[in-house]
């Protein structure tokens, strides 16, 4: 039976699917990150989902959240962009070109909105960078990330 996808932007009544979804992603390897504070968890989603101009991304599929972006609309000197905060796929669902035609469908609607382009960080040393590359995401040779840890 074939599967139903359903692209669409996501609101605050998504936000439980959303942090669901974010959790199983980045709860397994290679992040291993510990959301097992559930209110840490939707406290955390509140706040990225929350700024000025936030734009959020899903496809459904069969009415389950598969794939999720969660940025913003953010003005520069040199032309608007969308910036995604955070973006995954279900692990279930990843190695089978859903992130890519994820990516193709927000690329498709960031056009129609006559925005400049998507900007994102990743680590290079996860395999969210290959992916990025491959679907045409370049690095930007003078951009740094830069943090100052305040724990003694």
């Amino acid at each position: 039976m074939p599967q139903t996808e359903r692209f669409t932007t996501l609101s605050e009544s998504d936000l439980p699917q959303m942090a669901q979804l974010y959790k199983t992603a980045f709860g397994r390897a290679p992040w291993n990150d510990d959301w097992s504070d559930e209110t840490q968890l939707m406290e955390y989603m509140k706040e990225i989902t929350s700024p000025y101009h936030a734009l959020h991304y899903g496809l459904f599929i069969d009415g389950t959240l598969a794939a999720l972006s969660i940025g913003m609309i953010r003005h520069w000197w040199e032309g608007t962009n969308y910036n995604i905060e955070e973006f995954c796929v279900d692990p279930a669902l990843q190695g089978q070109g859903l992130g890519t035609r994820f990516i193709e469908m927000i690329s498709e609607d960031i056009r129609n909105r006559g925005l400049s382009g998507i900007f994102l960080q990743t680590d290079s040393d996860k395999p969210a960078y290959r992916f990025y590359q491959k679907n045409g995401f370049q690095d930007l040779d003078a951009h740094v990330s830069l943090y100052k840890s305040l724990k003694d």
